[in-house]
């Protein structure tokens, strides 16, 4: 018996392989999937079921092109209905694999369909849980994305309670627990940096699992502080109910050097986006004028979800030397698969064109403060709101990246903005999309609010009622 977890620090998504006797299963797959066919043929393996916890969210499955490739089964749980054909497994059904076998637990609450996979070795012990968005470490999922008029992010709080005492915690506390998700998903509140555990420690330690938790507690718990869903959530999860493109087929649309006329005249003729991947420092230095900054070192997909609406958005791309293939591979993760092309030579070539490029000015954290010292600035904070309510600068407007879209009313054009986040990541897609907006007057703190602590800029600590 083999188990790998081929985890995706992007998406703090965990994918499994598993393996026995000739024979394999694939627990909810990326996108491309050639890693697991790979993994399959050298072992000489055959891969029998596609199993699927629900219909995820925060990035696209790639069941169908795996089921394509292999003849896999795609196994959902019970309520899960779709556009192609797929197995729904009964509550405690029993799938075999190779001499081992999977048992499926329906575990509602995160979404209706939510299904516990239990993995029960040769010797019939079961062994592990892979336990999809139901129970994470040191969280559960929320409760809040599948939401239809009659059942309320109330009603799936109260089924996901069910769930984790009648299904789970049941189950031996030397279990491990396979979760499919980690620490930087928006699929939970505070995910662990561990991806991999035990129950019996998470019995100890989670508080949604607390064994004198009502019912009410438990409800009222889950549902604190969740903050909105990125607003590509909805979209992933009808992609992959309904179908999408063969991966192949988007890489190959996608993949396709452009000369700068070329690149110039999808971006004008068809509306295409100009989107910039390189490294920010770069991006900051030099960039084709409006072309918005979300660079491959950091987030990546969950922020190109969070912040372009349209998942068909023609977009062509700006990338380091030999990393389209790998902008195109990830912005397809989460559903963005209309890209056109790169600009083969990357900006010195648009500038061997004669095309103009501009800048962003970055300033240090020193710098920053001689400046709040000697006037008074306008202040952009682009952090999520926990982060912004722990510490934050005195007297700075809080402008949270994740609605950057929706707040734009709430600032003037004609001003001059500086612009921090927690370390410069954030700040500089934010300082791109206003420049592309017209906001011509803004400035970037580099290093962020990791650098401004390290000066004597006075801060506001956030104070919990309680302790007043």
């Amino acid at each position: 018996m083999k188990i790998e977890q081929i985890y995706t620090g992007c998406l703090a998504q965990g994918a499994y392989y598993i393996e026995s006797n000739g024979e394999a299963a694939i627990i909810d797959p990326l996108r491309e999937t050639q890693t697991y066919i790979d993994k399959a043929k050298t072992n000489n393996v055959n891969i029998k079921y596609v199993f699927e916890t629900h219909f995820h969210a925060d990035f696209v499955s790639g069941h169908l092109d795996l089921a394509k490739a292999t003849g896999a089964t795609i196994v959902f749980g019970p309520n899960a209905t779709t556009d192609y054909e797929i197995y729904n497994a009964k509550d405690n059904e029993v799938f075999s694999i190779g001499n081992i076998q999977i048992k499926a637990l329906h575990t509602p609450g995160h979404t209706l369909e939510s299904t516990t996979y239990v993995l029960i070795d040769e010797n019939g012990k079961e062994h592990a849980i892979f336990s999809g968005d139901t129970l994470f470490l040191g969280d559960v999922g929320r409760p809040d994305l599948a939401i239809k008029s009659d059942v309320t992010k109330e009603d799936l709080a109260g089924m996901l309670y069910d769930s984790l005492r009648t299904k789970i915690m049941t189950l031996p506390d030397d279990i491990i627990v396979y979760p499919a998700h980690g620490a930087g998903s928006a699929c939970g509140k505070n995910l662990s940096k561990e991806t991999v555990g035990v129950l019996g420690e998470q019995k100890q330690t989670n508080y949604a699992l607390r064994a004198d938790m009502t019912k009410e507690e438990f409800i009222e718990e889950v549902l604190d502080g969740i903050a909105p869903p990125p607003q590509y959530f909805a979209k992933n999860a009808l992609l992959n109910k309904t179908g999408y493109d063969l991966f192949e087929t988007v890489l190959e649309k996608g993949d396709v050097a452009l000369t700068p006329d070329m690149f110039e005249a999808l971006a004008n003729e068809e509306s295409a986006l100009v989107l910039d991947v390189r490294n920010r420092k770069d991006f900051v230095t030099e960039h084709i004028p409006n072309s918005i900054f979300i660079g491959l070192d950091g987030g990546f997909a969950p922020w190109v979800g969070a912040l372009i609406k349209d998942l068909q958005q023609p977009i062509v791309l700006v990338v380091p030397e030999g990393k389209s293939e790998e902008a195109i591979t990830r912005l397809s993760r989460v559903g963005y698969d209309n890209t056109l092309g790169y600009l083969e030579g990357g900006i010195e070539a648009w500038k061997a064109s004669g095309r103009e490029t501009t800048s962003i000015e970055s300033i240090s954290a020193e710098a920053f403060e001689i400046r709040l010292q000697e006037n008074t600035l306008n202040v952009l904070d682009v952090r999520k709101d926990g982060e912004y309510k722990a510490k934050h600068i005195e007297n700075v407007q809080h402008f949270a990246l994740d609605f950057i879209n929706e707040q734009m009313n709430e600032i003037n054009p004609a001003n001059e903005y500086h612009i921090h986040c927690a370390g410069g990541y954030r700040s500089v897609i934010a300082a791109s999309i206003l420049k592309a907006r017209g906001f011509h007057k803004v400035i970037d703190i580099a290093g962020g609010f990791a650098a401004i602590k390290k000066t004597t800029i006075p801060l506001t600590e956030f104070v919990c009622p309680s302790t007043l």
